[in-house]
Order: C-alpha cells, then sequence, then structure tokens
C-alpha cells in the first residue's frame, strides 16, 4: 500500500489553515507547525473589535483594491474570492451579514467560534497541529528535512512538500516577525523589503499644548487628500485618530501606501485636511466673514460652522495668531490644513506589511523555482491592501491557491472534504 504523501504546513494563520484545509481534502498527510502556542493569533486579534472577514463591493471593484498585484492575485481570488469566503463561513455553521460600510462579518461579530469550528473540521480531516515548534530556517529543503526548535529541544522532520505561511513583519508577539526573509534570500529568492502597511505615521507637527490635550482624540466627519510626486491621487471622507507624534487610523491607513512611498522616495509627504468636507469653499468663507459681534473667534467659529475640540486646535497649530484673524486665510486653512509627515510608525505596530517574497521568484503555482516543492502564501507574498476584509480574503485565497499547487507537485488528485 502507498502511502500518502506527507505536507508540512510552516504558519497557523489563516493563510496556512486554508492551505491545511485544501490539502486535507486531498488526502495527502498534512502537519501544520507553529512558533505559538495555539494557532490564529492575529486572526483573533484581528476580531476583536468585529470579525471583518471579506467585503460585499462588485468582484471587480474588490480585485481593484490589489491596486499593482492585481494581476497576480486575480486568479486566486477567482477561486476563492468574497462569496466563496462567505459561504465556507457557512460550512462552518457561521452564518454573515453585510454591514452598512459593506464589509461582511460574522453575525455574533466574533473570531473564536469560527476558529473553534475550522480547527474542529481541521482535526476531523486528519490535519495535526505541531505547536511551540520554530523553524530553524536552515533546512535542507533538498532533503526535503525541517529543522524546529521545540521546548524539548531540536527535531527534525521530512516532507515531500512544504507551504511557508510565514505571515509578515507586524505584530511579532503574535508570530509573525519577518524572520524568514533573510533565510529564503540565503537560497536565491528574491524578497522585497518588508514594510509597514495600514499604518500610522509620525511628523504632523504637534505642539506640546495639542499633543497633551488632544492625543488619541479623533477627527471624525472630515476629508483627506494627497497627490504624490508622481501625480497620483488620494481624497476620501473618513475619520482617524491624532497620536502624540502623528496621526493614525482608519482614514489615513487607506492612504498609507502613497504616504510611505513618498516619504521614502522624497524624504515628507504633506497632506490636505478639510475639516469641513460636507461644506463649500464659499460656504466657509461666508461663515468665517459673518459679522460675530463681541464674540470670541472661537465661539464665532464654533455657533457658525461647528468648529471646536481638535478640529479648533489643529487649526491653531496651522495658523499664527495673526493669520487667524484673516479671514481668507483662516477659512482657506479649514478646507486645507497641511500635515507634514515624515516617517512610518514602526512595522511592528502596522497592521499588515508589505513586500515579501517576489511573484517573479514564483511559478503560477507559487512554487518557489528555486526550490521545488516549497509554496509560499498569505502576507510573506509580495502584495498589500487596505484593511475591509481584503487582507484575510486574499490570505486565504493564496493559501488554497499554494495547496492546489503542492497538490499537482505531488501528483494527488483533490477530492471533497
Amino acid at each position: 500500500m502507498t502511502l500518502s504523501p506527507t505536507v508540512a504546513v510552516i504558519g497557523g494563520g489563516p493563510a496556512g489553515l486554508m492551505a491545511a484545509e485544501v490539502l486535507g481534502a486531498s488526502g495527502a498527510q498534512v502537519h501544520v507547525y507553529d512558533a505559538m502556542p495555539s494557532v490564529g493569533r492575529k486572526f483573533l486579534l484581528a476580531g476583536r473589535g468585529g470579525l471583518n472577514l471579506t467585503h460585499s463591493e462588485p468582484l471587480d471593484v474588490f480585485m481593484g483594491r490589489f491596486g499593482e498585484r492585481r494581476a497576480q492575485l486575480e486568479p486566486m481570488l477567482a477561486q476563492f474570492g468574497p462569496q466563496q469566503v462567505r459561504e465556507w463561513a457557512t460550512g462552518l455553521g457561521i452564518e454573515t451579514f453585510v454591514g452598512t460600510s459593506g464589509r461582511v462579518f460574522p453575525t455574533d461579530m466574533k473570531a473564536a467560534p469560527l476558529l473553534r469550528a475550522w480547527l474542529h473540521r481541521l482535526r476531523s480531516a486528519g490535519v495535526q497541529f505541531h505547536m511551540r515548534h520554530r523553524w530553524l530556517g536552515d533546512a535542507s529543503f533538498d532533503a526535503a528535512a525541517l529543522r524546529f526548535a521545540t521546548p524539548t529541544g531540536e527535531t527534525e522532520v521530512k516532507a515531500d512538500a512544504v507551504v511557508l505561511a510565514l505571515g509578515g513583519a507586524s505584530w511579532a508577539r503574535l508570530g509573525s516577525d519577518g524572520a524568514w526573509a533573510p533565510w529564503l534570500q540565503a537560497r536565491g529568492i528574491d524578497v522585497a523589503p518588508l514594510l509597514p502597511a495600514n499604518c500610522g505615521f509620525d511628523g504632523a507637527g504637534w505642539s506640546e499644548h495639542f499633543s497633551s490635550r488632544f492625543a488619541g482624540q479623533p477627527f471624525k466627519s472630515v476629508a483627506i487628500s494627497f497627490t504624490d510626486s508622481q501625480g497620483r491621487h488620494f481624497a476620501r471622507k473618513g475619520e482617524f485618530v491624532a497620536t502624540a507624534t502623528g496621526i493614525e487610523g482608519s482614514l489615513i491607513y487607506a492612504a498609507s501606501a502613497l504616504l510611505r512611498d513618498e516619504i521614502a522616495a522624497q524624504g515628507s509627504a504633506t497632506l490636505l485636511l478639510d475639516l469641513l468636507p460636507d461644506r463649500s469653499a464659499e460656504q466657509v468663507l461666508a461663515a468665517v466673514k459673518h459679522p460675530r459681534g463681541a464674540r470670541s473667534l472661537s465661539s464665532h467659529l464654533k455657533s457658525r460652522l461647528g468648529l471646536e475640540g481638535i478640529k479648533a486646535g489643529v487649526l491653531h497649530e496651522a495658523l499664527s495668531r495673526e493669520a487667524m484673524q484673516d479671514p481668507v486665510q483662516l477659512a482657506a486653512t479649514i478646507k486645507a490644513v497641511p500635515l507634514k509627515l515624515v516617517a512610518t510608525r514602526p512595522i511592528d505596530e502596522a497592521i499588515s506589511t508589505a513586500g515579501g517574497v517576489r511573484f517573479d521568484a514564483l511559478d503560477a503555482q507559487l512554487m518557489a523555482s528555486a526550490l521545488p516543492g516549497v509554496f509560499a502564501a498569505g502576507e510573506m507574498l509580495d502584495w498589500e491592501a487596505p484593511t475591509g476584509g481584503y487582507l484575510l480574503t486574499a490570505s486565504m485565497a493564496s493559501g488554497a491557491a499554494a495547496a492546489r499547487g503542492a497538490i499537482r507537485h505531488l501528483g494527488i488528485e483533490a477530492r471533497p472534504a
């Protein structure tokens, strides 16, 4: 009797678990290795505020969120995209709903029940888990040998194929520390530098007074716009948060790739903050010029335009006392407060990372050209996307694609679970 081939999946995040699911359904012997005491730690953290599984927007729009990597990710997402994610969750007994933003969530908003159901199904399919197994990176892939550090000492295992799903380099305490990058480079796999994505920035130039009073407070119902030195433009309404040294939050994350790249190229990036996006420049100027009698300027701005708190505070950051008294300059600044940014926050604070294994180093099945039988998936690939369910969906889609590649490489047939 011929034994089924053995596949080692290194990394127990969404990409690795999805690879394990597809491989398990093929009849392969699947072993998942992870350095942490349990799998899915970043997945659980992402679900603390409500697990955003995917997005309900039209598929062509969804594909466009991956920018320059759309061509590489589109075939994977065509096979396991937003609709397939919802069907997969339903198959685990987890119903989903579409929120007002178009994002898709489990009905209970929680990650833990879904992860428990997923792990139960994987174990039922014969997938074996090996926790506290940290891959040492110096394995001889030619001999199909993998070395791991474990609490009881070093161990070596052999596999017929390997799926690497080691994550990026953010939130290292949850397991993704990017330590794999030099290891793969040493084996001839081209790796783009890992960079923060969906991240905050330093350098807004806050005074001590502003920082001490408003750090941690949100700018609500605002808009930002930014045009980089190559003419690429971003403009969107939303909200974000002031930090002690700069800015962060959903609206900033959406523009973070452009801002990050501009800082790298030019040394800084200046975005424009519109404090009243629902009012025209003419309306704002008329309100500022309106006679205020004995009222103070701050009372006038609050009464006529609703500007108070952090929004009033940022105007004092941008304008001198004299400039605040100039209606034309004040009105123009209300519609376009310049915020100069000089650095991203550290990569370990970022929601996700850009960079990773370049697609040119892989074949169409996500197998490394320099290491036959070794596949890569998830955030360790060279792509990025905004928040909104895109990161999780593409990670799972690439895990499934890498598994299909391994199945094809091993010459086994995938069969329904």
